[in-house]
């Protein structure tokens, strides 16, 4: 079993690749009460264009099929929903898929390996019929229309969609009405079989653990499995423009919300987290709660409060979002472009880099203090082939000079976006 330790925040993961290809990671966290356990496959929204290991054909599904997968894994053949059973052993479940994984997941601290036996047993027994799979369709049509009501994701997937020509990040994860309806069992056990074979998967427990125990206690609730070659993904090649630099709609609200989005270049493998680390840093800096911009703006009344903003990326595709609710969004616009002008001509404050450096590394050392954190911290990296750890080893090595390369680098004008959802 490898062991890596991080002497900064005084843990150890435990990592062992099992003989099926599973990947088990294990956090111990001594005297802590509440376990935590995720596992995750990487298998999202992204990914409806592939070829199966060992075919040399490619196989296309409608969008949203990992999602509805998703919601349909709870259900069992004995009639049972394992959500429910979960639930009455007193632990906190649930699921999520995301562009890029899907994941399962309960935090307990009582029935932890009761509730174990249930949740190994139904990611690992999918049940599909042509009645439950049509029933399904009608609850997630619900959903959908629901999300269309929400002004909140109306503004987020219009800026995905003025961003990308292509690439399928621009598509709502959930799908649409028409593409759920071409969803039957045959396609969903046949993503399930290419998927959720565990040399796709990773899972992470995260508690007052003995590593060697728990590995043997997941091992024998593992069924007879064989690892499978690489899953070949079909992306359509990106171009590196914007569609729309500018999108508004119209619905029911009272102040106007926004989402600024910037199109950026994938970081490369060595470069992800340092990269990332360099774009929290610098969006603290523009548009932060201490910033000057966030003061004047919120001072004058344009914006309402502090705006949250986030750069997600993968080999794929990389992206920065900034969103808020601003009573004039073009002002807003135009100010923080300017102050992204007054960085690339005047450069960075040295000390405010430094504040600004400690205050996110303080923030990474306190996701620590949760097992749910630390377990879905664990996953979400390992899905982008990163180790966690390194987040804490590169700040310290981040300098302005690397910053300010990474400022040039991704906070083009010509790769903006600007969604705007306003008052009908």
């Amino acid at each position: 079993m490898q062991i890596i330790e991080n002497l900064k925040v005084k843990e150890k993961v435990y990592i062992e690749k099992l003989k099926n290809g599973l990947t088990v990671m294990i956090i111990p966290k001594e005297g802590i009460k509440k376990k935590y356990i995720i596992w995750g496959t990487r298998y999202g929204s992204n990914d409806s264009k592939f070829i199966v290991p060992g075919e040399n054909q490619v196989t296309e599904v409608p969008k949203g099929v990992a999602h509805f997968l998703e919601h349909k894994m709870f259900e069992q053949e004995n009639g049972r929903n394992s959500l429910d059973v979960l639930s009455s052993l007193g632990v906190n479940a649930n699921a999520f898929t995301t562009n890029t994984h899907t994941a399962y997941l309960y935090e307990a601290t009582d029935n932890f390996y009761e509730a174990l036996d249930e949740f190994m047993d139904y990611v690992q027994h999918p049940y599909f019929t042509d009645e439950n799979v049509e029933k399904e369709k009608g609850i997630i049509g619900q959903e959908i229309m629901m999300y269309d009501d929400y002004p909140e994701w109306k503004v987020y997937l219009n800026a995905l969609e003025a961003m990308y020509h292509t690439n399928p990040v621009k598509l709502d994860i959930t799908g649409t009405i028409e593409t759920i309806s071409h969803i039957d069992k045959e396609i969903l056990y046949k993503c399930y079989n290419t998927f959720y074979n565990p040399s796709n998967m990773c899972l992470v427990v995260c508690g007052d653990f003995n590593p060697d125990e728990i590995l043997k206690d997941i091992e024998k609730r593992l069924i007879d499995n064989k690892a499978e070659g690489e899953i070949k993904r079909i992306y359509e090649q990106e171009n590196e423009t914007v569609v729309n630099p500018k999108v508004e709609s119209n619905m029911e609200v009272s102040i106007p919300l926004f989402t600024l989005g910037i199109k950026c270049i994938p970081p490369k493998q060595k470069e992800k987290v340092k990269t990332h680390i360099a774009i929290d840093v610098l969006l603290n800096l523009i548009i932060g709660e201490s910033s000057n911009l966030y003061q004047e703006l919120y001072k004058s009344g344009v914006i309402l409060n502090m705006p949250t903003f986030e750069y997600e990326f993968t080999d794929e595709y990389a992206h920065i979002l900034i969103s808020g609710i601003s009573r004039n969004p073009d002002i807003f616009f135009d100010m923080i472009n300017k102050e992204i002008d007054n960085y690339l001509i005047n450069g960075i404050n040295e000390q405010d880099f430094e504040r600004i450096k400690k205050m996110i590394y303080g923030e990474y050392i306190k996701e620590y203090n949760d097992v749910s954190n630390i377990a879905r911290i664990f996953l979400t990296d390992f899905m982008k082939d990163v180790n966690s750890f390194d987040y804490i080893e590169e700040i310290t090595t981040l300098d302005i000079e690397y910053a300010k390369q990474v400022l040039r680098d991704n906070f083009k004008k010509e790769k903006m976006v600007f969604s705007v959802v306003k008052a009908s």
